[in-house]
Parts: C-alpha cells; structure tokens; sequence
C-alpha cells in the first residue's frame, strides 16, 4: 500500500511540473542554451585584445616585436600612436586595453645582450584582463629575446624549463568548463523544482487536502523528493553527452560512478530545496530563498576561485555547500579518471548533508502540522 500512495503522489508531482507547456520550456530549453552559452562566455581567457604601439625604434627587433604581437591570435588589433598623448587618450577612452612603448634603443640593446627599453600600460579599471594580457605580452617579449644572437648565447648557459599540462595538455577552456556547469545547472533547476513543491501546493490550496490524504509524512517527502531527482538526472544526462559529443571533453573515468555520486548529489539539493520550501509561505518566498542559497553556494564552490584562496574564516563555511563536492567528482571523473576511493571520500560529506537537510525538512514539516 505505501508504494501504492508513494507512485501517485510521484506521478501528480511530475504532472505538475510537466503538464504545463511553460514549465516544460523552462525545464528543458534555458538549461541547454545556458549550457551551450556558458561553454563559450563564461571563460577566463581574454582574446580579441586591442592594443596600441608607440615605436620609438628604428631597428629591425621593435618592428619585430610588433610582428609578434599582430600575429598572435590573442590580439585583434593593433593601432599605432604618435606620441604619449595618443596612449593617454586610448586607454582613457576604454578603446584599447594595454599600450606599448617601445624605446629608443631597443634593438641596439637587444643585440648587445643588455637590458632593452619596453613599457607595458595597462587598464587598471580591467585588472584580471589587463593582468592576463599583460602575461602574453611579456611572453612573446622573452620569447623574441631569447631568439637574438645574445639571447641564444646567453640561454646556452642557463637551464631550460619546458612546461607540460596534465590532463589537458592543450589548455581547451571548455574541458575545464563544461564539468563544472554540469554541476551548477543541476544545482539551479533541483534546487528551484524542489523549492516550489510545497510553497506551490499552499499557494494553490492543494496543500490541506494532501495533509488529510493517506500519506504519511515522510511518504510526502519522499514523493516530493523523487520527482526532482529524477529530472536532475535526465538534465545531466543531456548535458554529459554535450560534453562528449558537442564540446568533445574527454570521458577518462567511470560513469557508473558519476552517476552513483549524482544521486547523493541531487539528494542533498533536493533536500535543501525541500527545506527552503517548507520555510516558505508562497512560490516567490521560495524562489528568493533558492537564490539566496544558490548564489553563495557558487561563489563558495570552488567553481570560479579556489577555496585555498578563500580567508581562513571563511574556507569552513564551504564544507556545508554540496557543489563544492561534486565539482571535484565530475572534473576527476572526467579528466583524470578519479580513483573510486576518492569518489567515496566525496560522496560521503553529500550523504551527510542530504541526511541533515532531508532530516531539518521533516521536523520542520511536521512543526508546520502542529
């Protein structure tokens, strides 16, 4: 008889969310095109940089260096300025983001092997592009250096590094990307779909009549959590094929597992949801209680910054936020395949949290009944 109540009430949850045309759209179309959007914007790369040239040097390296920088596909175009005055005016006027100047003798300099007269202006008001463009500025500096007579007597002397990437040896942003927007959607469409439960069947009137129903308090949880879960599992199943198929990120682990800590995963925002719901009154209380969690919880996740990074007072805080797990789960997963015990060491903390927010849930649904 349980399984009997438990199977309606999952049914009517998934019809209320299904039936409507409009949350079928919303379920199904923003996700993927902010997938597919998210892929390509949200990177930290900088490309397409417009920067400026005063060459002050008559010698054949200044005109190299520019060659360097015009052929580079990081920069997209080059003005040339006239004097100072012209730098000023640019980088004021946000039409390019760093200038170089060229001195005098810096191809004089660079041949005699002693230290050539460059400057590098920057846009302080774009600090993390102005930083990054600076980097490859500087890179193809050492690298036209490093070319000259003097520079390849003087590197014949020294020791040579040559950096190799693990695990994405090419650097391709989207591998980086793509797993941890797996993680952030599902997050955002679990936590919303299981905050409108309940706050939806008090604002509709439904929810005295489904207290008077045969089903038992935590029947009605677990109907409520159902549902959520197995639309975040389809949503992540869309996304772990555009990952393979449309972005071309490397499957190296196991997606039985994957799929193993998923279900711990959306257990433990579904439980948050759930909680969050309870607390509200109507649909729009829970969706700004969703937001007000979903937006630290990225922040805190590891998604953008490292937690390493993070003040030593706030790195505890991050150990209650279940995307800070489970991003390790699908960047290892899929990019160096992670080793079972590690999955499980993940998994636990979410097993934890699902238990505190799905226990939190219940107390607070049955202090609702009182």
């Amino acid at each position: 008889m349980w399984w009997t109540r438990l199977k309606a009430l999952i049914i009517k949850e998934l019809l209320a969310v299904l039936r409507d045309p409009k949350g079928r759209f919303v379920l199904i179309v923003p996700p993927v095109m902010q997938l597919l959007v998210f892929s390509y914007a949200a990177t930290l790369e900088v490309r397409n940089v417009d920067v400026m040239v005063l060459n002050r040097d008559s010698g054949h390296w200044g005109q190299e260096l520019i060659e360097r920088i015009h052929g580079s596909p990081t920069f997209r175009r080059i003005d040339t300025a006239d004097n100072q005055t012209d730098i000023r005016e640019a980088i004021d006027g946000q039409s390019v983001i760093a200038a170089i100047e060229i001195g005098p003798d810096f191809s004089r300099n660079i041949e005699a092997g002693i230290p050539a007269d460059l400057q590098i202006i920057l846009d302080g008001r774009r600090s993390n592009a102005s930083q990054i463009v600076s980097g490859y500025l500087t890179q193809i500096g050492m690298t036209l250096s490093a070319e000259t007579p003097a520079g390849q007597r003087a590197m014949a002397k020294t020791v040579a590094t040559v950096p190799r990437n693990w695990f994405n040896a090419n650097l391709t942003y989207q591998w980086f990307m793509v797993p941890n927007l797996i993680a952030s959607i599902a997050l955002l469409i679990g936590l919303i779909v299981t905050a409108l439960s309940i706050a939806r069947e008090r604002e509709l009137g439904t929810f005295d009549q489904l207290m008077v129903s045969p089903l038992r308090v935590h029947e009605i949880l677990v109907g409520k959590l159902i549902p959520p879960m197995m639309i975040g599992l389809f949503h992540m199943t869309l996304y772990i094929l555009a990952a393979l198929f449309i972005f071309g990120v490397p499957l190296r682990g196991s997606l039985l597992l994957l799929y193993g800590s998923s279900i711990f995963y959306l257990g433990s925002v579904a439980g948050l949801g759930l909680f969050i719901s309870a607390l509200s009154m109507t649909q729009q209380q829970a969706i700004l209680g969703a937001f007000l969690f979903m937006v630290p919880a990225m922040l805190l996740s590891g998604f953008a910054t490292p937690i390493e990074n993070m003040p030593a007072w706030l790195q505890p805080v991050t150990t209650i936020n279940p995307l800070r797990y489970f991003l390790i789960i699908v960047k290892g997963v899929f990019l160096k395949d992670l080793p079972a015990k590690e999955v499980l060491n993940q998994t636990i903390p979410l097993a934890l949290i699902a238990t505190a927010t799905l226990g939190a849930a219940a107390w607070l649904f049955r202090r609702r009944l009182e």
